[in-house]
């Protein structure tokens, strides 16, 4: 070749962000059948991704210390996960609690593999939300604990995440505690002298 050709770079895909306000999921969970409502309050509650909720056997989890656990072959990241219960994700719990002797999720007595697609469409077009897949629910939990004043850290342990990039897409609803941040700082105050 006598000269070297240019070729042109395609860009990136922006990382889709999308979430839904607290009403919006209400109406949401309201929509769904019971047991898929369980599973996206579940969702909610903990950000666990939809493997890792019909995954879930009894066997992970320990009402008593409210934890429960992802193991490294069942996480995306590889490693181990600890999940804290809040006390949403424990009501869940204690109304699956004696349905299923392995599964914490399932439907007529056989553990979900993945909701019906169409009964999830028609839940959110009845709930008035357009655009929301199952996951959105993960990002609707780590929006949610970003505007409640969770640190980007916190949030990168609790999700799971194996990079603090992966979070930094969340930064920017953290308006409140930006601005509590930028008082701890106080310059001297200027004064408009003639």
């Amino acid at each position: 070749l006598e000269a070297i050709p240019t070729l042109r770079l395609r860009e990136e895909p922006k990382r889709r962000v999308r979430w839904i306000t607290q009403d919006e999921a209400a109406r949401l969970l309201a929509e769904l059948p019971p047991h898929v409502a369980d599973m996206a309050k579940f969702s909610l509650a903990t950000g666990l991704r939809l493997a890792n909720v019909t995954g879930m056997t009894w066997s992970q989890v320990d009402l008593g210390r409210r934890t429960a656990w992802i193991h490294a072959d069942q996480n995306k990241s590889k490693k181990d996960l600890v999940v804290p219960l809040n006390d949403n994700a424990v009501e869940v719990l204690r109304h699956r609690w004696g349905r299923h002797q392995e599964f914490v999720f399932d439907y007529a007595g056989r553990p979900i593999k993945r909701p019906d697609i169409l009964t999830w469409q028609h839940a959110c077009q009845r709930a008035g939300i357009a655009d929301f897949r199952w996951h959105d629910l993960r990002h609707t939990w780590a929006s949610w604990h970003v505007q409640a004043g969770t640190s980007l850290q916190t949030l990168m342990e609790l999700g799971g995440w194996s990079s603090y990039e992966m979070v930094l897409r969340y930064a920017h609803l953290a308006g409140e505690q930006l601005h509590a941040a930028a008082a701890n700082v106080v310059t001297l105050q200027l004064r408009g002298e003639k």
